[in-house]
C-alpha cells in the first residue's frame, strides 16, 4: 500500500532539542550561579537524567505536564520548592533555552522534497502550547495539517492509541501513514507495533535500544534518506547507509 502521509516527532527529530537544552541550561546555570561545586558537564548530564525520568512519569500518567516541569526543578536543586518558585526557575531556564532553538539542517530540504507527494502532521509527547509555538518560531508550523500532543490527547507514545489518533486526524489507516522519530523504542518500536511504517532517525549512530536494537522500524542516519524509504517520486533523497 502507498504511504500517503508522514507524521513527525518534533524534539530531536525536526528540532535539535538536545543542543538547545544543553546550551540553554549551561547559560541558565551560569546566570543562577549554580556551577560553583560541579562541572558544567556533570550538571548537564544530571539535568538530562532527571528530565528523562520525569518525562517517563508524565508518559505513564503519573504526573501532569506542569507537574513534570516542577519536579525536574525540585529534584535538580534538591529543594522542596513551592509551585510558584519552581515555575519561576523553569521559566528563567526557558528564556535561555529558546534562544538556542534551531531546526536540523536536513529538515527543510526533506519537507520541500515531499511537499507534493505526502501530507504531513506532528505527534509529540509534549504539550500543544509548547510545540505549536515552537513550530511557529522555527517557521514550519504551516507545513503540518495536524499537530497532536500527549498532554491534550491524554495518551502518550509508545501507546498505539497515540499513533492511531494521528492517523484518525488525517483520515487514513495506519498502513498508509509513516512515522518519523528519533527514539528507537518510543518512536521506532511504538509506531511499528501500531501498524505504521516506522522510520527511526539515528543521527549519530550510537543510540541503541535497551535490550538490543528495535525490531520493526527502518533505521536511517539522516532525513536525506527518507524519500527513498517512502518510495517518493522526488529528486531529493539518498540511499540508506545502514543497508
Amino acid at each position: 500500500m502507498t504511504v500517503q502521509a508522514v507524521v513527525w516527532d518534533v524534539d530531536d527529530t525536526l528540532f535539535d532539542y538536545t543542543s538547545a537544552d544543553r546550551a540553554g541550561m549551561r547559560a541558565h546555570l551560569e546566570a543562577e550561579g549554580l556551577l560553583g561545586g560541579t562541572t558544567a558537564e556533570q550538571a548537564l548530564a544530571r539535568w538530562r537524567e532527571i528530565t528523562d525520568a520525569q518525562w517517563a512519569r508524565f508518559s505513564a500518567g503519573e504526573t501532569d505536564w506542569q507537574g513534570q516541569r516542577r519536579d525536574r526543578v525540585r529534584v535538580f536543586l534538591g529543594e522542596p520548592l513551592g509551585d510558584a518558585e519552581a515555575d519561576a526557575w523553569f521559566d528563567r531556564y526557558v528564556t535561555h533555552y529558546e534562544s538556542a532553538w534551531a531546526l536540523f539542517p536536513d529538515v527543510l530540504p526533506v519537507l520541500d522534497g515531499l511537499v507534493a507527494s505526502h501530507r504531513h502532521a506532528v505527534l509529540s509527547n509534549s504539550s500543544l502550547l509548547v510545540q505549536d509555538r515552537k513550530l511557529r518560531v522555527l517557521g514550519v508550523h504551516d507545513r503540518f495539517e495536524a499537530i497532536l500532543c500527549a498532554a491534550e490527547l491524554g495518551v502518550a507514545k509508545p501507546a498505539a492509541a497515540a499513533f492511531h489518533a494521528a492517523c484518525e486526524a488525517l483520515g487514513l489507516e495506519p498502513h498508509r501513514v509513516a512515522y518519523v522519530g528519533d527514539h528507537p523504542e518510543i518512536d521506532g518500536r511504538g509506531a511499528a507495533e501500531a501498524g505504521l511504517l516506522s522510520i527511526w532517525v539515528d543521527r549519530d549512530g550510537t543510540h541503541t535500544a535497551t535490550g538490543g536494537p528495535p525490531t520493526g522500524p527502518h533505521r536511517i542516519a539522516s532525513l536525506a534518506e527518507l524519500p527513498a524509504v517512502l518510495g517518493a517520486d522526488t529528486r531529493f533523497g539518498a540511499p540508506s547507509t545502514f543497508g
